[in-house]
């Protein structure tokens, strides 16, 4: 029950289509609509993450499930007060995880691979890292609260559902009150651009209201450029799902020293040390 986002991949690919063909047919002043290479490698990349999450899956039940043996009450499915409890708990989860994946360079070598496309439409959703591995923290003190491990995973699931149709240019808003409290195309947007005031805003999963309540909101404004600050220029799924990681690499064997390594490691994208001239952060991209 908790992997129906594996159910729901046949309804992506189906709207997958019929929002190409909406390009080929129904064309419009500005919007970029597909690429086939960079749609390719986004589909490539989500298939990875498919098949590793299979086996990284099995972890994750694991450590909520030894979590939630610890917790000193369990929270009752037949409670619908609970149920929405574990949607606000887990979408703020969310919106911490994504945050950290954007400010420090370790969780961002991992996410970066999302916003490594230059297009926005529905494939970009499926453009998912092959390193999972590093969401997983965010979440463990939900069974520990006595949420059960299948009830974690399905709201996970339900969330990334919900953010698969955000990741499109032909719906332009939706009305005001749901502008307001959610997280929308035109929301997202934002989120994947790498124009100067759109860097580092709107991290919100299903809910907007994160965003405004810790000072991330950015509304749409000037036309969204997508990707990155610098552009990977590939579309080799290898090194656009490891091409930070070797940057991030080969800058921390630079490093002088340990305290430097572990702040290269942490710090955001960009960040350069005093004293370190002979690093090369040219790869430490944004997005």
């Amino acid at each position: 029950m908790a992997e129906v986002l594996y159910y729901a991949i046949p309804f992506f690919v189906l709207l997958l289509i019929v929002e190409f063909l909406s390009y080929r047919h129904l064309e419009e002043d500005g919007l970029i609509g597909y690429d086939l290479r960079d749609t390719r490698t986004s589909l490539l990349m989500g298939i990875g993450n498919v098949a590793i999450n299979v086996v990284w899956k099995l972890v994750v039940v694991a450590a909520y499930a030894g979590l939630y043996a610890l917790a000193p009450w369990h929270l009752s499915a037949d409670n619908p007060l609970v149920w929405v409890a574990l949607f606000f708990a887990d979408d703020l989860s969310y919106y911490w995880f994504h945050r950290v994946s954007h400010e420090s360079r370790l969780f961002w070598a991992s996410h970066v691979v999302h916003h490594s496309s230059r297009h926005y439409n529905l494939s970009t959703a499926l453009r998912q890292t092959w390193v999972p591995m590093t969401y997983a923290p965010f979440w463990l003190w939900l069974p520990l609260v006595g949420f059960a491990p299948w009830m974690v995973l399905l709201a996970q699931a339900w969330s990334l559902i919900y953010q698969f149709w955000i990741h499109t240019e032909r719906i332009v808003r939706l009305p005001p009150p749901l502008e307001a409290v959610l997280n929308t195309p035109s929301h997202h947007r934002v989120h994947h651009g790498s124009n100067e005031q759109y860097l580092d805003k709107n991290y919100g999963g299903i809910l907007v209201i994160w965003d405004r309540l810790f000072g991330t909101f950015e509304p749409e404004g000037e036309r969204v450029r997508y990707g990155l600050t610098t552009d990977i220029d590939t579309y080799n799924p290898v090194r656009v799902a490891f091409g930070e990681y070797a940057g991030l690499w080969r800058d921390v064997r630079r490093a002088r020293s340990w305290r430097t390594r572990l702040a290269l490691a942490w710090h955001g994208p960009g960040w350069r040390p005093a004293g370190e001239p002979d690093l090369d952060l040219s790869s430490s991209t944004r997005g």
